[in-house]
């Protein structure tokens, strides 16, 4: 976690909203209403707030219609034709689905785009929708009113800013500012697809990249700042009035971002594919196992103490589940139980999982045990090439850190029959083991 700013409230876990069957994969804010999300299951789920505890939502409506995973969303406020409101949704079947959220129901299917909608903008009366087909399709009263070619590549999202004009992001690295069909402006900057915006009052546009980095811009097109601190693709930013920031990562974390500094970051479960703030403050994450999560910074709406522990719980056997040793899962490893059973041959060697590391053993044929060799470092982990130790191949190299400020070692493993060398802080033996010995009792 990133040091605590002063006057930054640290965010914690509100609740947990269970329902969809796959990957969260958005988030709309329909203003007091509720949240409306959309998932890898092909459905839209909009919840409303527990009236019987109001730190919790409930799944309100369900809403079918997608035939392949839904992606973004956008809110309709309620007017004539929609009293409580309605939603737009976009989906990976090329669709733009218009939802009545009194009937939940389906009112109008917008066909036009060739591959997966990306974006979903409500400008006025109109609808405009951003593709992986690299256009901009403006739609009204269920036509096509214009549609043109915007990037050069596939359009990741679209955002209307309150002046009127829409921003596009693409995987040609670039934003795009538009009037109409005239672009004004072209925003470079990015060195990967820019995959998420947001318009921050009285600042710019803030876009999110799979650069890993998020860029806040003038409206001019000018680079105000870069918020550096994500290891992987960045899928969402999202701005609050406090001035805060909040970013959603393949990295595994949501980031919240104040004067372009990480205050803090809420490691998750899964990929982070979307997070948005609500007009309190609060936060609402979508994850990839499924769950959406409502954090706060008011102590009154924080989870219970079993729900924190639950999942602090969920987040370390997650970790554990991912973390790799010298290019193995953890959770491949033998438990310690596996030192109950007697090596064959002096210095045969193990790796064990002792919690969440993977610890080295050698046999000592004369004392009849297994001699603590050190942990084994997790390092670097590239699938398409091979170590190599001292000019010889192997399929994995373990760094062992003995200890007593002794240097790492190398522990160089093949999956059958190969030399392995020991790094006993006394000896120095080499060894022939099987993929059976090393990894099973």
């Amino acid at each position: 976690m990133a040091a605590m700013d002063v006057d930054f409230a640290e965010y914690k876990l509100r609740c947990e909203l269970q329902g969809h069957g796959d990957d969260v994969r958005g988030i709309c804010l329909c203003g007091d209403s509720g949240i409306a999300t959309s998932s890898r299951d092909r459905t839209v789920r909009f919840w409303t707030v527990d009236l019987a505890d109001k730190r919790k939502y409930n799944t309100c409506k369900i809403l079918l219609g997608h035939t392949s995973f839904v992606g973004p969303l956008n809110w309709i406020a309620p007017n004539d034709e929609f009293p409580e409101g309605g939603l737009v949704s976009g989906g990976m079947d090329t669709l733009v689905l218009v939802w009545d959220l009194a009937k939940g129901e389906k009112v109008q299917t917008l066909k036009g785009h060739k591959l997966q909608v990306t974006g979903i903008v409500i400008d006025d009366l109109d609808i405009v929708s951003s593709s992986v087909d690299s256009t901009l399709i403006r739609w009204r009263k269920g036509q096509i009113v214009e549609s043109w070619e915007a990037h050069s590549s596939a359009i990741q999202a679209v955002i209307k800013l309150p002046s009127g004009e829409l921003v596009s992001g693409s995987s040609d690295t670039t934003m795009k500012l538009w009037k109409g069909k005239s672009c004004l402006h072209t925003f470079v900057g990015h060195t990967d697809t820019v995959r998420g915006l947001a318009f921050m009052p009285d600042l710019g546009i803030l876009s999110a990249s799979h650069d890993g980095s998020i860029r806040l811009w003038a409206i001019s097109g000018e680079s105000l700042m870069e918020m550096v601190g994500h290891t992987s693709i960045v899928y969402s930013v999202h701005s609050h009035s406090s001035g805060l920031v909040v970013s959603a990562s393949e990295d595994c974390s949501t980031k919240i971002w104040k004067d372009g500094i990480c205050v803090q970051s809420i490691e998750h479960p899964g990929c982070v594919w979307d997070a948005k703030f609500l007009e309190n403050g609060d936060i609402v994450t979508a994850c990839s196992d499924g769950l959406i999560r409502v954090w706060t910074t008011h102590q009154d709406y924080v989870a219970d103490p079993q729900e924190l522990e639950s999942y602090a719980a969920k987040l370390s056997q997650y970790k554990s589940s991912r973390k790799r040793v010298g290019g193995l899962k953890l959770e491949e490893l033998p438990g310690l139980d596996a030192l109950q059973i007697p090596g064959t041959a002096d210095g045969q060697t193990k790796v064990v999982r002792e919690g969440d590391n993977g610890v080295a053993y050698a046999w000592n044929a004369r004392q009849q045990i297994w001699d603590k060799i050190g942990e084994v470092v997790d390092g670097p982990d590239d699938g398409m090439k091979r170590p190599v130790l001292n000019g010889v191949e192997y399929d994995y190299v373990f760094d062992v850190d003995i200890g007593d400020s002794e240097p790492v070692r190398k522990l160089p493993y093949n999956r059958s029959g190969i030399v392995l060398y020991s790094v006993c802080m006394n000896m120095h033996h080499i060894f022939h083991t099987s993929a059976t010995e090393l990894f099973r009792s």
